[in-house]
């Protein structure tokens, strides 16, 4: 079992990922949220490695890379917050980055430092399967899940594809567009997810859009896992020593246990 596996055991349980941007609105806050976020009920942290050109999220999360950069966050102080809250916290932590800063820095090297840093996995969100048997096979050999991403716009090959190489869970994005606060899922998200399921056999974690424990609810009836980022940056903003991040956290965790 890997470190992303364990986040759905036992049967049935219903995983709650959280997303954070590396170094927003501080290095020290990174180091601050991700164990509240573990003991407020978390399976798995997604830690992003802030970008210039972040296209598939939206305002939110663009706004806090935008940040991070500006606080001088780069790949080499991302993998070191990874070593440091790697072991201080018992739970799965996963890179989600693009692809162009991971190429730059060199794929080995890449892989070989996040498995140095105790990262369980990655996201890259414009890393088509087509294209990822290079990074398969060196993430592989690290050790790490290389996480695929399915749009409610993607075909029936694409959904065959991704449901052969996605390692650890498959990230079901919710609508076709980017991340980013929704005041209601789409109506049709239960029959997409019902053709993902016809083919997959990994845990389908569903994303984007998601930011109430009533939202989260709906979305744990249909997946195995509910994935929520900008709603929590939001809160990161909001200077009450992380108070109404953690109600929420907690809200979100109760509310996919019932």
């Amino acid at each position: 079992m890997s470190g992303i596996a364990s986040a759905f055991s036992p049967p049935g349980h219903k995983a709650l990922i959280a997303y954070v941007t590396v170094g927003y609105p501080t290095i020290d806050a990174t180091l601050k949220v991700v164990p509240l976020l573990a003991d407020s009920g978390c399976d798995v942290v997604e830690l992003g490695i802030p970008f210039s050109d972040p296209l598939a999220d939206g305002v939110t999360i663009q706004k806090s890379s935008f940040h991070a950069l500006q606080n001088g966050v780069t790949p080499p102080l991302c993998f070191d917050v990874a070593k440091q809250l790697s072991k201080t916290v018992d739970i799965p932590l996963v890179f989600m980055s693009y692809f162009n800063p991971m190429f730059s820095y060199g794929l080995e090297e890449f892989c070989t430092a996040c498995a140095r840093s105790g990262i369980s996995g990655l996201i890259i969100p414009d890393l088509p399967p087509e294209e990822g048997s290079e990074l398969e096979a060196i993430s592989r050999r690290q050790g790490l899940d290389l996480i695929y991403l399915l749009a409610p716009s993607s075909t029936e090959e694409r959904i065959r594809l991704v449901a052969e190489r996605s390692r650890g869970f498959i990230y079901v994005v919710s609508v076709t567009g980017v991340t980013g606060v929704r005041k209601r899922l789409p109506a049709d998200l239960e029959a997409f997810v019902a053709r993902v399921r016809k083919v997959a056999t990994q845990p389908l974690c569903i994303g984007f859009g998601i930011s109430t424990p009533e939202q989260a609810r709906q979305v744990a009836r249909i997946a195995d896992g509910v994935i929520v980022g900008s709603r929590l940056i939001q809160l990161m903003e909001i200077e009450d020593g992380f108070i109404s991040l953690a109600k929420l956290v907690k809200g979100l965790r109760n509310s996919i246990d019932i």
